[in-house]
């Protein structure tokens, strides 16, 4: 007992410090205009500044003394003062038998500090003995009284009631309540519980906080507890109770006799085992414990914070764990996944619509096999739901109370399963079907539900038509680049075409001649290779320019081009010796072959086109030189290396722009000068080898040095 009551100074030594602080705090936070005796921060302080005064008490005379219990009697009246005032007002009035309570608590409260008072100071200690029970049997009325006080205020405040003012009404309510309970066992048991009361101190100090909350609250944005908060509150009251349950259950073996300890201990065993083993091992009954706590406890079926952060972090592939899984990468099971979490549900169906409109299941998450592979949605339930936007109670079409005829199919009624259909729409039009599963404790759809489900729907719908807009850029972007191929094709096909022509019409003339039957045979051999090589480039697995890059000698390409050419027109080429480039050699002779094309194109017959390649500044430099019409700065500038510019009648415009796009994938470029009249000068620049493989040795031994 010793120890209980130093434990028990120390403590209301704490409580004293606290409260006393937290008088001044609020006193220096009531505003000039406030500091009336009536504003709502004065009531609170001087709630405060009253159970200050009886944590001295309690410090200088010990708890369950009749000088605290007078001390009390002050402290008991300012909070019922609190709660008169704070709970109630003109626009909501006290009813009759409350406003009789609080009355008859002031004047108790009043004559108790009146009547203690002037017993103490006439007679002092002398009157502690036959002032106590006096004193205990008024705060025994006074805490009950004030317990009625409480909850008719929790019943009368109104829904946008701030949660920190509930969380002091609800301290006070502790603070009687567990008053009450240690003077009832006193009371039942002939003995002081005088433990009990010598921890009133450490039930002070958890009434601290609130007076905090609830002023930083008073005239600021609304608070209240998050359900995990609020869970957790349960629960240890759900403990406090049983606490005192078993408190009451011993006093009430002691009462009656007999040694029913070893009994009571048994049952309160099996009753927690029970309830505990039972809340572990079913699904059913923690469905049901949740949906109970939320109808009866919360204003709101939905935490939307929490749900809302976590359907988004479902679908945005997010995992608390990191570890990540198959529904983390599938985005359809993700959706699924998502809607029916939000709901409860253990599993869900996601439908899309097929090549024949109707929507068929095309994921599931968690869904029990069973499902036909010919189940489906029609095109007229489709139509229905997209137009109606209905989120369907499967439940109440079983029962025919849908109301409108949505031609729900009958796989889908009869699947006792199956308990909401959920159209996923993105701007009015539905992109897909969730179907969800019925929870543990099945219940009907309410107005709060089908929000939630409608908005979810409309988020996860975003998802669903990025993807598929994702999808439709990708096949967008093939097609893309097999027109570019074929678009690039057709103006060499227009080339090839254009020298066969040539090369029939001078067989017309010359086909007697034995050199231009063989250098027909020639052309026609190279003009059927590089109809071949136009049909593979056409593959989409084809390799770019940069997948067969080496060492390419560049003499030997400008001499095939030249005998290529020879129909048309002689080429005059020149080649410094061992010159070679970094490059394909296909690619290289395709740009040559346009450039060479263009000139001729450009030049009077007979008119000679030069090809000349060299070394220059640590390159390949190759010139292809017309004396032709020549071109303006401003064609060069604006339309030259443009796609679909020309000037010619029958061109594509693709020539210039191909040959550039070739060039600079291989690391080169082209250069053009060019006057009108006086013909035109297309460089092609190139990596030379030997640079490249110089620069690859000395990238290497930095590798190697590095090591």
């Amino acid at each position: 007992m010793t120890t209980i009551a130093g434990l028990s100074q120390i403590l209301s030594a704490l409580a004293l410090t606290g409260f006393t602080g937290v008088t001044l705090w609020l006193l220096a936070r009531s505003p000039s205009r406030m500091a009336t005796l009536m504003s709502a921060p004065r009531r609170l302080a001087m709630a405060a500044a009253a159970t200050a005064l009886w944590c001295g008490a309690l410090y200088v005379f010990s708890p369950g003394s009749s000088q605290a219990l007078v001390a009390q009697a002050l402290r008991d009246l300012a909070m019922i003062g609190w709660l008169g005032a704070t709970f109630w007002s003109p626009r909501a009035p006290m009813s009759r038998p409350l406003r009789l309570i609080l009355r008859m608590l002031v004047t108790i409260c009043l004559l108790t500090l009146l009547l203690g008072t002037a017993a103490h100071l006439r007679a002092g200690a002398a009157a502690e003995p036959w002032m106590t029970p006096t004193l205990t049997f008024a705060a025994m009325v006074v805490a009950v009284g004030g317990l009625l006080v409480v909850d008719g205020g929790v019943r009368n405040a109104s829904a946008g009631q701030r949660m920190p003012v509930m969380a002091v009404a609800g301290s006070f309510a502790m603070l009687w309540a567990y008053e009450l309970n240690a003077q009832l066992i006193g009371a039942l048991t002939g003995e002081t519980a005088s433990t009990l009361i010598g921890l009133l101190p450490v039930v002070a100090l958890l009434t601290l906080p609130t007076y905090v909350v609830a002023a930083m609250d008073v005239g600021r944005e609304r608070m209240q507890l998050s359900r995990t908060a609020a869970m957790r509150t349960l629960l240890l009251l759900g403990g406090a109770v049983y606490l005192v349950l078993i408190g009451l259950t011993g006093a009430v073996a002691r009462m009656v006799g007999g040694d029913y300890a070893a009994l009571a201990q048994a049952t309160s065993l099996i009753v927690a085992l029970g309830a505990g083993g039972l809340f572990l091992a079913s699904d059913r009954v923690r469905a049901w414990l949740s949906v109970m706590i939320s109808k009866h406890f919360f204003e709101h079926r939905y935490d939307y914070r929490a749900e809302w952060m976590r359907f988004t972090a479902t679908l945005g592939q997010i995992s608390e764990q990191g570890s990540g899984g198959d529904d983390d990468r599938n985005l359809y099971r993700r959706v699924a996944k998502a809607l029916a979490e939000l709901t409860g549900s253990p599993a869900a169906l996601l439908m899309l619509p097929g090549a024949s409109g109707a929507f068929r299941v095309a994921e599931q998450w968690h869904w029990p096999a069973g499902i036909e592979e010919e189940a489906a949605l029609s095109l007229r339930t489709a139509f229905m739901l997209q137009e109606t936007r209905h989120i369907v109670d499967l439940d109440a079409e079983r029962r025919g109370q849908g109301g409108e005829d949505l031609a729900i199919p009958d796989w889908l009624v009869a699947d006792n399963r199956a308990w909401v259909v959920v159209p996923v729409l993105h701007f009015q039009r539905m992109i897909a079907v969730v179907v969800l599963h019925r929870p543990a404790v099945s219940r009907a759809l309410d107005w709060e539900d089908l929000d939630v489900l409608r908005i979810a729907g409309q988020q996860a719908a975003s998802y669903l038509a990025e993807s598929q807009s994702q999808q439709a850029l990708s096949e967008a972007r093939r097609f893309d680049e097999f027109n570019r191929r074929f678009a690039f094709i057709m103006h060499d096909i227009k080339n090839l075409a254009s020298q066969i022509g040539l090369l029939a019409r001078n067989a017309e003339r010359h086909a007697d001649k034995p050199d231009f039957r063989a250098d027909m045979v020639q052309t026609l051999k190279i003009s059927a290779g590089r109809l071949s090589d136009l049909l593979v480039r056409l593959s989409p697995r084809e390799r770019g320019p940069a997948a067969d890059a080496g060492r390419i000698l560049i003499e030997p390409v400008l001499n095939d081009i030249a005998a290529e050419a020879r129909p048309r027109r002689a080429l005059f080429v020149g080649c410094q010796a061992g010159l070679a480039a970094w490059g394909d050699a296909g690619s290289i002779r395709q740009v040559v072959q346009h450039l060479v094309a263009n000139a001729i194109d450009a030049s009077e017959a007979g008119t000679p086109v030069q090809v000349v390649a060299v070394a220059e500044q640590g390159r390949v430099r190759i010139d292809v030189i017309d004396q032709g019409a020549g071109m303006t700065r401003a064609f060069i500038r604006d339309e030259l290396f443009k796609p679909f510019v020309s000037t010619k009648e029958a061109g594509f415009g693709l020539g210039a722009f191909e040959a550039l796009q070739i060039a600079q994938a291989m690391g080169g470029a082209i250069e053009v000068a060019s006057e009108p009249g006086k013909g035109s000068n297309f460089t092609l620049w190139l990596p030379h080898a030997d640079a490249h493989g110089d620069a690859g040795v000395d990238a290497r031994m930095m590798k190697v040095g590095s090591k």
